[in-house]
Order: C-alpha cells, then structure tokens, then sequence
C-alpha cells in the first residue's frame, strides 16, 4: 500500500496538483489528469493508495483535491486531513 503526502498551498493550480499526483504515483503517460482518469488508473492497482493531507489549500486546488480524495476512498484508500 502507498502512502503520498499533499499539502494543497503548494499547487496553484489542480493540473499541477495533478502532475504532482502523476509523479508520486507513476501514473501512465496516458493519465488525463482529472478526477476520471484517476479512478481508471487506481482501479487497475492491486493495492489502494492512501492520503494525507497536510492543507487542502484554497479554490480550485481544494476542490480538486476533495473530488481526489473521493476517488482514492472509492478505491479502498484511506483519506485522513493532518
């Protein structure tokens, strides 16, 4: 099972959250970098991912990372806020 770690103030954006997701999970070139794309990669995973978030940050970031956190609960991850 992996772990990533997230603290929303450091995106501007939620495509550099997603790339930033992209990186930490070695999602495939071909990963959308949306909510949608995300539940197809997980749920090809034998294992779930887990995340914690240290800030959900403001605005779009935040919105996308409670639609992320969604996802990753969907796939049978653990979301917990720090």
């Amino acid at each position: 099972m992996q772990t990533i770690m997230i603290d929303g103030t450091r995106y501007a954006s939620s495509r550099e959250l997603h790339l930033a997701l992209k990186r930490m999970l070695s999602l495939p070139d071909y990963y959308g970098m949306n909510a949608d794309a995300l539940n197809d990669c997980l749920s090809e995973r034998i294992s779930p991912v887990n995340l914690w978030i240290f800030d959900p940050g403001t605005g779009e970031v935040a919105a996308a990372l409670k639609t992320i956190s969604m996802v990753i609960s969907d796939n049978g991850g653990t979301v917990k806020e720090l």
